[in-house]
């Protein structure tokens, strides 16, 4: 469970830097960690995104220097007044992006860049299935697949939702709860033909319609288990499919180095700045509140971005939309 805990003040060790945290982003790889799917020793500070301004810094640190605004990805420690970061990790956060697009992009902003990039590169022409288009996740790759020149069909839970899909660029959205077989919704759509690509973050309860949704040689790419891991299965289902390919890649391998993790998060400020992405963030928490965000993230009653922020203004400056 989550609770709120009083900390000694953290300090700095060779390499790493003291950041004070303005916001932190709110993913489902932090529900992974509190569930133990993706372990961590215990007992942890969960917050896998965030962006403050340095205050100190350790021996041997030449990346950064105090007062420099930065941002970090895939470094638990983010939902608290102040992280230690392994300095090679921070990113330059440019004049122009704040802390809290930061906290809400660099995670899945540099997620759906590898997906769109290098999990399958999508191109102009390419119909792209999209799973829960509404989320956060799903907001950023229908707006970048629709900016690179793909057509969107995208799946929501409520009528609400859709329309913040179609408003991001779906040309196609389904209500996933008002159709009784998804594939065969999702080929109509598409004049009777199978995708090249399925986008799914949602994985046990979406797993099969998204193999049944593919055309002969197409891709599925499982970037997450929001609805829980997908069960074993024969990898002759991909062959029986028409040669499918599977792939679950995750963040960490796409930004393993720091130029490629640079790199990728300049793309994604650049998308930021040109309105090719535009950043919703629905609901602000501050830290005490931090288990109500993860329940409401669950519960799939929140679209678009959340963070928490050490702030107990938090409260007041909501703005999340309900759906």
């Amino acid at each position: 469970m989550l609770q709120e805990a009083e900390v000694d003040q953290p300090r700095p060790g060779p390499g790493e830097a003291v950041v004070e945290v303005a916001a932190s982003g709110v993913n489902f790889l932090d529900v992974y960690h509190r569930e133990g799917r993706y372990s961590l020793p215990l007992p942890f500070t969960p917050g896998a995104e965030g962006a403050g301004t340095v205050v100190e810094v350790g021996p041997g640190v030449a990346d950064v220097a105090v007062g420099d605004r930065v941002g970090w990805v895939e470094i638990p420690g983010s939902y608290a007044e102040r992280a230690v970061v392994d300095s090679s990790r921070l990113v330059p956060l440019p004049d122009d992006i704040d802390f809290e697009t930061a906290a809400a992009v660099l995670l899945q902003g540099m997620t759906a860049h590898y997906l769109i990039k290098d999990a399958y590169p999508v191109q102009g022409g390419d119909t792209v299935l999209v799973h829960a288009a509404a989320g956060g996740m799903g907001l950023l790759l229908t707006q970048l697949i629709t900016h690179l020149g793909g057509r969107v069909i995208g799946t929501t839970s409520t009528t609400a939702k859709a329309e913040l899909a179609k408003r991001a660029g779906a040309a196609e959205v389904i209500l996933s709860s008002a159709v009784d077989d998804l594939a065969a919704e999702v080929r109509r759509l598409n004049g009777g033909q199978g995708l090249p690509v399925v986008f799914d973050g949602v994985g046990a309860h979406t797993f099969d319609a998204s193999l049944a949704s593919l055309r002969p040689r197409g891709h599925l790419v499982l970037f997450g288990a929001a609805s829980g891991a997908v069960p074993p299965f024969d990898p002759m289902r991909l062959a029986r499919g028409g040669s499918l390919t599977l792939i679950r890649p995750s963040l960490g391998d796409f930004i393993a180095d720091r130029s490629e993790l640079l790199r990728r998060a300049a793309d994604v400020f650049e998308w930021v700045r040109s309105k090719a992405l535009e950043v919703t963030v629905t609901g602000r928490y501050a830290l005490s509140e931090a288990a109500q965000a993860h329940s409401d993230l669950e519960a799939r009653r929140t679209t678009g971005k959340l963070l928490v922020v050490p702030d107990a203004a938090a409260i007041g400056r909501r703005e999340e939309t309900q759906g």
